[in-house]
This record gives C-alpha cells, sequence and structure tokens, in this order.
C-alpha cells in the first residue's frame, strides 16, 4: 500500500512548535479523513511519518465547533463559528478549550474586483498574542509604534489566503505580504495519485504550524465540498 505522509528525507521536522527547532521550514502531509470510524476530520503526519495532529468530529457532536488535537488527543486550538454575526462565515480561534478571549478571527472574503484570489482574511482576536506575531514561532517585542488594543489593532489583517482551495493551491502571506506557509497537491508516489484530500502543507519559521493547520480546517469549512457539518463520512 503506497504511504501518504512524506518520505524521511523531506526537507523540515514537521512537527509543532512545542519540539520543533524554531528556524525549520515544516513540511506536512494532510489527510482530509479521521482514523476514527465514526468520525470526519483530518490526520496530520510530518515529514518521519508520524502523527502531529488530528481532528474527529464525531456524528452526533456540535456543528459548530471543531478542535485541533495533538498525537494524543490533547487539545491545541477550538475553532467556533461566530453566533448572530452580520458578517457571514466568520470564525473565531480559541487556545485549547476555552470560551473567552480568541486568539484570532477568520472571515470569508466575500467577491473582490482588487483581488479575486483572496480566499479568507485573519485579524487578531481580543485573546491575540501580538509579541508572537499573532501565531508566529519566532519572539518579539510588539508592534513598536506605542498604540494601544484599539478598534484599529482589532480590524488589522494579520494574515491573508489566497488561491484555490478546491484545487489544494493555497498561500498564506503575513501583514508585510510575506508568504509563510503554503498549500500544495501532494505528488504522485510510483504513479499513484492521492486525489485531493491527500495534500502538503508548508509552513515557514514565521508561523506556528499548528496556527497554519487551524487555517486548512477553516479553507475546508468554507470552501470545501464536504463540510464537517454535513457529515459524510468517508
Amino acid at each position: 500500500m503506497t504511504k501518504i505522509h512524506p518520505s524521511s528525507s523531506a526537507t523540515g521536522s514537521g512537527m509543532p512548535k512545542s519540539v520543533s527547532d524554531e528556524q525549520q521550514v515544516v513540511v506536512l502531509t494532510v489527510w482530509k479523513k479521521s482514523l476514527l470510524f465514526n468520525c470526519t476530520g483530518f490526520t496530520v503526519f510530518n515529514a518521519k511519518g508520524n502523527l502531529v495532529f488530528r481532528v474527529d468530529n464525531y456524528i452526533s457532536g456540535n456543528k459548530g465547533e471543531i478542535v485541533l488535537m495533538d498525537d494524543a488527543g490533547k487539545s491545541l486550538l477550538t475553532i467556533r463559528r461566530k453566533r448572530l454575526s452580520l458578517v457571514a462565515d466568520t470564525w473565531l480561534v480559541y487556545d485549547g478549550e476555552t470560551t473567552a478571549n480568541p486568539r484570532f478571527s477568520v472571515k470569508k472574503k466575500q467577491g473582490s474586483l482588487s483581488n479575486s484570489k483572496s480566499l479568507a482574511h485573519v485579524s487578531p482576536g481580543c485573546g491575540g498574542n501580538q509579541g508572537q506575531g499573532n501565531g508566529g514561532r519566532g519572539s518579539g517585542s510588539g508592534s513598536g509604534n506605542g498604540k494601544s488594543s484599539s478598534d484599529d489593532e482589532k480590524k488589522k489583517l494579520i494574515y491573508e489566503i489566497e488561491g484555490s482551495y478546491a484545487q489544494r493551491c493555497c498561500l498564506i502571506y503575513d501583514e508585510s505580504r510575506r508568504c509563510v506557509a503554503e498549500m500544495r497537491p501532494k505528488e504522485a508516489v510510483a504513479g499513484v495519485c492521492f486525489g485531493v484530500d491527500v495534500f502538503r502543507l508548508i509552513v515557514q519559521p514565521e508561523l506556528d504550524p499548528t496556527v497554519a493547520m487551524a487555517l486548512v480546517i477553516l479553507l475546508d469549512q468554507m470552501f470545501g465540498s464536504k463540510r464537517f457539518s454535513g457529515f459524510n463520512p468517508q
């Protein structure tokens, strides 16, 4: 049986921030499938073929909440759909399983003549860590402009996602228009093509792989043909 995870020679460790070299490019293989029989979700491997992230949504579970876990089942981030919002398809991302002070929010980009490739905008939440570059692996000292947490700061764009999720070809840019992560189809192995449900996620040192994976989950919610809320086990 052809393996879907990267070979051991792939670039980067593919490990979450807590166990990875902060200066390494992380290469992950994402499989849009839960390993549990009665769940939908994602299974994510590092370059050595080890499980590093998982999403298991039970058929009878909460349709407006998705939990990103590590290999041991510990909750890393919880993604919740924003209720009573005037803006369609807006999601809030929280650390662990907390319910207050979201780390950041993600809004589906509506059609725009100025940038038709834009898929989603990521903005800081009231619990966002500004000193960590809003989700990066490197350290920082904040914005340095002397401004407090105002309404203008909350509306600041920290990431923009462009491309085509249907083709699994997406780029994540930071506020300086640096590409900090890329999604691309997985290469065929021994003539075997994997289809759109298996793809690469390549994360630069400036972005926490956990955050990058959360953004992939949200792209699937916004643009996937089979959303978790539809509960179509594969």
